[in-house]
């Protein structure tokens, strides 16, 4: 595949579908929840930025404020919620490609068996720690419709000096890639210029990527998508 642009689209449509049967919800929910734990226990945005991303991303997909409330009220420990810890796995697709798969779980041993056998499935292996996780960083990714520029150039060079780390074309697309205490100031940025965000989200991204054939994309879309549609994965 070329770029991130194509697998963050795909996962963007599942979203969307997702939201219509109320799972997305829930790990939104838990993204908040996540953010405060690691953060802290910070509960403000202002003084939390991975909870500002992940309430951001809440009402990217129209989640209900009370619903955000509710997540930032259970991660601060003011309602009661279960025990849950944020675990990492780290495998192998096919191709050798490398995958983080990032959970929230208050069961880790039905996770792990759960993640072991999506990989198992779909040509893929389950690795030890440390195995990949060299080869990805944390950063905010925005992809834009490239239709809804007037001036690329200008453009390009606004959204730099804003801050942004990279820009890279696609045929349809800009992708940006930022550092995550700039994601929400650049977004909003866009937003105040009326400019179409396709998606954004911040995350684990590789460092470099490879090329596979058609059919091995195919096959490494299938464990993605097998690994994502597990209820304790928040991320792949």
């Amino acid at each position: 595949m070329s770029g991130h642009s194509k697998w963050h689209s795909i996962k963007h449509k599942k979203a969307k579908e997702d939201a219509k049967r109320g799972n997305l919800f829930g790990k939104l929910s838990r993204s908040i929840i996540i953010a405060i734990k690691d953060g802290g226990n910070v509960s403000d945005p202002k003084d939390n930025i991975a909870l500002a991303n992940a309430i951001a991303k809440a009402k990217e997909y129209n989640m209900p404020q009370t619903n955000i409330e509710r997540a930032i009220k259970k991660g601060a420990g003011e309602i009661e919620g279960g025990t849950f810890e944020s675990i990492i796995y780290e495998g192998y697709g096919i191709g050798g490609i490398a995958i983080i798969v990032e959970t929230f779980t208050e069961n880790k041993n039905r996770t792990a068996s759960d993640v072991r056998n999506a990989f198992s499935k779909h040509n893929g292996n389950l690795g030890e720690s440390g195995s990949v996780a060299w080869q990805f960083e944390r950063k905010g990714l925005i992809i834009i419709d490239r239709s809804s520029i007037e001036d690329e150039e200008e453009f390009m060079l606004q959204v730099i000096d804003s801050g942004a780390e990279d820009i890279e074309e696609e045929v349809d697309v800009f992708e940006i890639k930022v550092e995550p205490a700039d994601f929400i100031k650049i977004k909003e940025y866009l937003e105040k210029n009326n400019i179409n965000i396709e998606t954004s989200e911040v995350g684990l991204m590789p460092k470099s990527t490879v090329g596979l054939s058609i059919d091995d994309s195919k096959k490494a879309l299938k464990l993605i998508s097998a690994l994502e549609e597990q209820d304790d994965v928040q991320n792949v």
